[in-house]
């Protein structure tokens, strides 16, 4: 049985360690703040609690991390997994921190003689839950080969996207496009309500067409009834937009930049840094 660690038991990283426990491999996994409810959905489906790093990685040949930024990625690898784990182990981070911190860190990594891949994901709360999330994977091809069996127990769709940093690359692509259906969705909603149609008409009926979408069918209702529970918090969108902004460099985007100030907005009113990204819609007034 193939030991593997998981640090971070947020809201995705306990689905997704629960996924694995599920699917036969044994799985230690850690959080910063050993409290967080989140934990129980792992360790209820087989993983096991350790009250530190050290313990969470020492016997592991793959490590999985899903946290907030890259510095937080870095406080956790160095030296607290470093010093723990055999040469020729992997580092797996799903975390989205933008392509320079992933080559730096991969670098880093390879000093140690540790294999790395970024492997941001999407999908969501519902796709950790459900064990289909997309995946976009940066290293080297065999490292991606080695752990794609994991992968494919949290995930549906696995593209390899090409060295370190391609699947940070393709994630900050990912981010533009799903903070445009927000508010695409929110605008249509607000309409929707001006002109007295019901919010589960405009979800079937636009959802049966060229304006299908995930986040529609999975958040759309969301934001028409005022439901707010994060699965993807406004707070991580905003830390995403803004790596999108270093990347983008003097690259003319001005709908990126738009959606950015929306949010930026409903961040600031009471608990909106907390709450899931269809909570965007506060900022037309609902």
């Amino acid at each position: 049985m193939q030991t593997v660690a998981f640090l971070g038991m947020g809201v995705m990283g306990s689905a997704m360690a629960a996924n694995l426990a599920q699917g036969g491999y044994r799985v230690y996994v850690w959080n910063r703040t050993p409290q967080r409810a989140a934990i129980k959905r792992a360790t209820e489906r087989g993983a096991i609690w350790c009250d530190s790093i050290a313990a969470a990685v020492h016997k592991a040949e793959v490590v999985f991390i899903c946290v907030g930024e890259g510095a937080d990625v870095e406080q956790v690898l160095f030296p607290h997994v470093v010093d723990h784990l055999s040469a020729g182990s992997v580092v797996v981070d799903c975390s989205t921190i933008g392509v320079p911190a992933a080559q730096k860190i991969g670098a880093e990594l390879a000093s140690y003689d540790l294999d790395f891949c970024d492997a941001p994901v999407s999908g969501g709360d519902i796709g950790a839950q459900r064990g289909t999330l997309t995946f976009m994977v940066g290293g080297k091809p065999e490292t991606y080969e080695r752990i794609l069996p994991l992968l494919q127990m949290m995930g549906k769709n696995i593209f390899y996207c090409g060295a370190v940093g391609a699947g940070q690359a393709v994630k900050l692509c990912n981010q533009v496009l799903v903070s445009h259906y927000m508010m695409g969705i929110c605008e249509a909603m607000t309409l929707a309500q001006k002109l007295h149609i019901p919010p589960a008409l405009v979800v079937e009926v636009c959802g049966s067409g060229a304006a299908a979408s995930w986040a529609l069918s999975n958040l759309g209702m969301k934001v028409a009834t005022g439901d707010f529970a994060p699965g993807f918090m406004i707070k991580h969108m905003l830390k995403d937009l803004h790596l999108v902004a270093e990347a983008k460099g003097d690259l003319h985007l001005p709908g990126t930049d738009l959606v950015t100030t929306l949010f930026e907005h409903v961040y600031h009113l009471a608990e909106g840094a907390e709450q899931g990204t269809q909570a965007l819609v506060r900022f037309y007034g609902k």
